[in-house]
């Protein structure tokens, strides 16, 4: 009897949904925790705002050249097995991290995490294209990726506060004790695989999958989109708590770190883009998201405290919104090799992260923050203009009479080769 995916009304859809949820805490807090108390981090050991930079860039660095070898260990023992490992190696990490005694040992312990974690952000949407029933991944995939911003934003505001009250390392303990609990949630909930087996893939196999993708200049693009996008705002993040911070605000380190509330409007617009895709297309909301983007950044110029964080949250919102659509995009087009596909996307997501996060750290030393605003607008113009010249558009199907449902089967159909009307 042929099994063709869970569905929303089963208890293991459920599961799924909820375990990979705490996933992204566990993954997500461990990563971005130290990007809530740079400041303080930088004052403790003495270093520069772009150096106290490197500790997240370095574990997103860390993420993107682990992803690949990620997919291809996913493929020999299965997805979620992986994920397992992944997850129970990084919260031991994630303990040494916090007990560091300099810089130089931080870094490179973050280096390893970074590669650990690099497991769950490369398989996640992988194995629910796997495990949910094809009409319904697209709404999976959503739900999952605002999970990833409960985690990030979990992590930073835990971290922030307390580096202000505490210090940085017992904030970072307490991360970590938390992503502990999250990780053992997501090993007791998550079902036995159903949809997958492993293929013993090759390395050549694996190259093969990645020529593949390579060749679509489609998902080209959308691994450009995740690099550029992600680079500026994870530069956002790293450097506006510096300049809260500073004399312009003067603002305390308990209070400054605060801003990584704004987060939930990112768990908003990525839920969101599971209703907005199939009424009016992908690249309509990809674009739509990244003008938003834009539009954010250029309001946190204000002098005034309360229009900085309302440009915050529209810039997060449409970060979130743009990511969403992007990572779905990649694993519904990869009809062959997604894993693969889905990787490389990750692969440029977190270099875009860990290089462009910490470049603007000169821009910020160098032009404040109208230097590190200028450079993320030209980034998402960049995006913006390889979106709307290489990616396929294409107008949503009108509600009602079944309208959005059939385009969301449609596109779902276009991930797993279902009949269905080619993505124009």
């Amino acid at each position: 009897m042929s099994w063709d995916g869970h569905l929303p009304e089963s208890r293991e859809y459920r599961r799924i949904l909820a375990g990979l949820g705490a996933a992204g805490i566990a993954t997500f807090a461990q990563l971005y925790s130290p990007q809530g108390l740079l400041p303080t981090l930088a004052r403790g050991l003495g270093v520069s705002p772009a150096d106290a930079a490197l500790s997240v860039s370095v574990a997103t660095l860390g993420v993107a050249a682990a992803v690949l070898p990620w997919s291809w260990v996913a493929d020999r023992v299965g997805r979620l097995r992986a994920m397992q490992v992944a997850i129970v190696a990084s919260t031991a990490l994630g303990v040494l991290v916090a007990v560091a005694p300099n810089i130089e040992v931080l870094l490179a312990l973050r280096l390893v995490e970074g590669m650990a974690l690099g497991g769950l952000p490369a398989l996640a949407v992988t194995y629910l294209h796997d495990e949910v029933h094809a009409h319904h991944t697209a709404a999976a995939a959503a739900a999952y990726i605002s999970g990833t911003t409960v985690g990030g934003a979990a992590g930073r505001l835990v971290a922030g506060p307390l580096a202000g009250l505490v210090g940085w390392r017992p904030a970072l303990l307490t991360v970590a004790v938390v992503c502990a609990v999250a990780s053992a949630v997501f090993l007791r909930l998550m079902p036995k695989a159903r949809g997958y087996r492993p293929s013993g893939a090759t390395a050549r196999s694996v190259a093969d999958g990645i020529r593949v993708s390579l060749r679509d200049p489609a998902l080209v693009a959308l691994c450009v989109q995740g690099a550029l996008l992600m680079g500026g705002f994870v530069a956002v993040y790293n450097y506006l708590a510096f300049r809260l911070e500073g004399p312009e605000f003067a603002l305390p380190a308990t209070v400054g770190s605060l801003i990584f509330a704004a987060y939930a409007a990112g768990t908003v617009s990525s839920r969101l883009t599971g209703r907005l895709v199939p009424r009016f297309g992908r690249r309509r909301v990809l674009v739509a998201g990244t003008l938003t983007m834009a539009t954010g950044a250029g309001l946190t110029l204000a002098g005034a405290l309360a229009a900085v964080v309302i440009g915050l949250l529209v810039l997060t919102a449409g970060f979130f919104a743009a990511h969403a659509t992007a990572s779905a995009w990649v694993g519904a087009r990869a009809t062959t090799g997604r894993a693969q596909a889905t990787a490389l996307y990750n692969v440029a997501y977190y270099s875009g992260s860990a290089v462009v996060g910490w470049v603007l750290g000169y821009a910020w030393s160098g032009l404040g923050w109208v230097g590190v605003v200028g450079a993320v607008a030209a980034l998402a113009a960049v995006a913006l203009v390889v979106a709307l010249v290489v990616l396929p558009g294409g107008r949503g199907l009108p509600v009602g009479r079944g309208g959005a449902r059939a385009e969301a089967a449609r596109l779902d159909a276009d991930a797993t080769g279902l009949p269905g009307q080619p993505s124009r």
